[in-house]
């Protein structure tokens, strides 16, 4: 973590235990009968301090956009706890949730399907005021509108205007002045570029960067994207069929990965320079992703994974720090889900 960012972090936020959320297989039509189940994710931990971004990056389907529905209430988890500073927010409800819901707002990723198309833009922001009526009365409505409208770069003008009326990046925009409107105090980003034109992904992601410090806001970013996730985040956690492989800062998770996905996936990544490609190792998996309704035991990883042997199909690997990459404690140490991570890269066939 750079000392920019350590000098904004504070104290816990968010405090996520064991989150699980196993969808249930049913077979029959009129007796249905559970069969099994898909562990979309699966004894998730982490934790969120104030002014942080942490990103979670992964292959699509490893349950990233399931941990985000989770931490705003959109599922209801399986199992494991989702403390918002100290209170088990899974365990409430009614009034209670109503109020801490407040607290921790999401941005989607489509926003040609997040916005209503037949709502003007000053609705589709002031609709959290019709929740949250305390937060602003309806004569002082207007101008909050605008003002965020401002806040996100748009022309308050345009608050009575149609969602079809904007480009993409303009209502990605607007998605986030929705997510403001209550001034929460974390904010779940749930792929938020990843539908927009790579130019306009550098101003959306730059918005977000100046939002949190001008509103001093804790970012949960998910993506698939790792040269995204590495601009944005202080920690990155990489996740992989519904579980953690590791977690560490930025410039641990990409200057010295210790899981073999982690590897994997960052040898993907492109590289502009000819010389330095020629010169990396590029790291091809052998298979496919199992499926969540039938995981391997032990590791998960362990069918596609060059270091794997014996213990990894019989023991599943903690979360927890290699020896020899001791880093700092609490929660931001670098931890691998690896019972081999000690070990240099080694690339297959190499």
């Amino acid at each position: 973590m750079n000392a920019e960012a350590a000098g904004r972090v504070g104290e816990t936020v968010l405090d996520v235990r064991d989150l699980a959320k196993h969808y249930p297989l049913t077979r029959g039509v009129v007796l249905r009968k559970q069969v099994g189940s898909v562990k979309a994710v699966d004894t998730v931990s982490f934790a969120l301090r104030k002014g942080e971004t942490l990103g979670i990056v992964g292959e699509s389907g490893c349950g990233k956009s399931t941990v985000a529905k989770l931490l705003v209430g959109l599922e209801k988890p399986s199992g494991g706890q989702i403390l918002y500073r100290g209170e088990d927010i899974t365990r409430l409800s009614g009034r209670a949730l109503k109020a801490v819901r407040r607290n921790i707002q999401m941005v989607f990723q489509d926003p040609y399907t997040s916005l209503n198309p037949r709502m003007t833009v000053g609705d589709i922001i002031g609709e959290p005021y019709d929740i949250h009526p305390e937060v602003a009365p309806k004569g002082d409505r207007r101008r909050k509108v605008q003002e965020l409208l401002d806040v996100v770069g748009l022309n308050p003008e345009y608050i009575n205007r149609y969602p079809h009326q904007f480009s993409g990046g303009q209502r990605q925009r607007i998605g986030i002045a929705r997510g403001l409107a209550l001034r929460p105090e974390v904010i779940v980003a749930d792929e938020p570029v990843s539908a927009l034109d790579v130019s306009v992904q550098a101003q959306v992601v730059n918005l977000l960067e100046r939002l949190q410090d001008e509103f001093d806001l804790s970012y949960v970013f998910i993506a698939h994207d790792l040269s995204v996730v590495r601009h944005i985040s202080d920690r990155v956690a990489v996740m992989y069929l519904g579980r953690f492989a590791e977690v560490g800062t930025e410039d641990e998770i990409y200057g010295h990965p210790t899981h073999p996905y982690t590897q994997a996936l960052l040898s993907a990544v492109p590289v502009p320079d000819p010389e330095a490609r020629d010169r990396r190792d590029r790291i091809l998996l052998s298979g496919d992703v199992p499926s969540p309704a039938d995981p391997p035991s032990g590791c998960r990883f362990r069918t596609r994974c060059w270091k794997a042997r014996e213990r990894c199909a019989l023991e599943v690997p903690p979360l927890d720090v290699p020896e020899g990459f001791e880093g700092v404690a609490g929660p931001a140490r670098h931890a691998s889900a690896c019972h081999f991570a000690e070990e240099r890269q080694v690339v297959p066939g190499g």
